[in-house]
């Protein structure tokens, strides 16, 4: 059958099932049809806003005119040589553009690869080789990934871990700062510092890697107090620190990285996700002594850094800059905060309403307990309503909010009074 022929949602579905593996799970069974900024209309033409930009893909929303019209002239040049084969001039100005804004101290390197998991996988790589050491410590509740490695970093059984062991070894995980669930600072930092004492000794350590925002535990943001125990930690022990940026970064959080919120620097970073509005990019930044650890022929890829990405990238580092979505992800994030706190007087359910910029999420819970089954109502009301949610958290309590910068401010007020709606209901 003639995949474009119109066909309801339904009857999609049901092809779904029996071509494509249970594995790839799916937040909706609504097939999208079109989409602009922060619109998406399915098979049978109804509309949605969409509050989820393809996890946080879409800051500068779907099909901004400036990023299609870099992809089509790149396109009408050319769309593949494997840039280690043959280079191309977006590549390096590219790096030269994040080299110059990431909060990188000294001089900075980038390479790009693409996607997110990849991104980690290759700064652990060039973590070890210029360390020398195998070790490696994450967080409880961070997310980084579906590879091996980066499942083995991941702070979450279920359902990223579950039959797809054993993982690679020397990887530890320590307690991330969560106030509503009673674990301080200093608790976070002692169980770092108690890892050297039960599990590896910290000369064995070649990075620590930690989200300044944790995406998937719930938007649940790192005090500064935090950072600068591990950049104090780091330094100590020679240890290199990561920052996994490929959610908070590109104006979600008010900055262009999350990092920029912290008075410290990371030895490296990773990127994906907004860098290129919607087209498969993502990339390390680090130190340039760092960056050249690697032996050349040890890092890239086929795809790696692919010049339709690459194209596209740089104009959403112009759209982010001409358009200001740094300031405007305050606005936006500031009035969803509004609603929500407003909201928390008449809604019992509502704990905490949190996040930088307009990183925003709620944490639901009934009787002082973790309330999944009532954000699951929340966001199948709203999905009922035309607004499409997702949620988080290590419980699946939390509902995350993550709408394209470039919303219109009277579809975000729309999107806003559907939330309220559900909420209450």
């Amino acid at each position: 059958m003639d995949a474009k022929v119109s066909m309801t949602n339904q009857s999609w579905n049901e092809r779904r099932l029996a071509a494509t593996p249970r594995g790839v799970g799916l937040t909706t069974t609504i097939f999208a049809k079109k989409a602009l900024n922060s619109e998406v209309w399915d098979e049978e033409g109804r509309r949605y806003i969409d509050f989820a930009s393809g996890i946080a893909v879409l800051n500068t929303g779907h099909m901004h005119p400036r990023i299609k019209a870099a992809v089509l002239e790149q396109m009408n040049a050319f769309s593949h040589t494997c840039y280690q084969v043959m280079p191309y001039w977006g590549y390096v100005e590219l790096a030269e553009r994040i080299n110059a804004q990431a909060p990188i101290e000294g001089p900075a390197k980038t390479m790009f690869l693409s996607s997110g998991a990849e991104a980690v996988e290759n700064a652990i790589k060039i973590a070890r080789a210029a360390t020398g050491r195998p070790g490696v410590i994450a967080f409880a509740a961070g997310f980084h990934g579906r590879t091996m490695m980066t499942m083995a970093l991941t702070g979450k059984v279920a359902p990223y871990k579950i039959g797809f062991g054993p993982f690679p070894g020397d990887v530890f995980h320590a307690q991330y700062p969560n106030e509503l669930y009673g674990v301080s600072v200093e608790d976070a930092l002692a169980s770092v510092k108690e890892l050297f004492k039960y599990a590896i000794e910290p000369k064995r350590v070649a990075a620590i890697i930690a989200e300044p925002v944790q995406g998937e535990g719930g938007f649940v943001q790192a005090p500064a107090e935090f950072m600068r125990g591990l950049r104090k930690i780091c330094d100590e022990h020679g240890i290199l620190l990561i920052a996994d940026e490929i959610q908070t970064g590109f104006a979600r959080t008010g900055k262009l990285f999350a990092m920029e919120h912290y008075d410290i620097k990371p030895d490296l970073m990773t990127m994906a996700k907004s860098l290129a509005g919607g087209f498969p990019l993502s990339g390390v930044v680090g130190r340039a002594e760092v960056m050249d650890a690697a032996n050349p022929g040890g890092l890239g890829g086929t795809y790696a850094g692919s010049p339709i990405g690459i194209a596209a990238a740089l104009a959403v580092l112009d759209v982010i800059e001409d358009e200001k979505l740094c300031e405007r992800a305050n606005v936006v994030g500031d009035k969803i905060k509004a609603t929500l706190l407003r909201l928390q007087k008449q809604v019992p359910q509502i704990a905490d309403v949190r996040g930088p910029g307009a990183m925003v999420a709620v944490e639901l819970m009934q009787d002082g307990k973790p309330a999944p089954e009532f954000a699951a109502k929340v966001k199948a009301t709203a999905l009922e309503m035309g607004l499409i949610l997702l949620t988080c958290g290590t419980h699946g309590n939390v509902i995350r909010f993550l709408c394209p910068l470039t919303i219109e401010n009277a579809v975000l007020d729309e999107a806003l009074g559907i939330l309220e709606i559900a909420l209450r209901s």
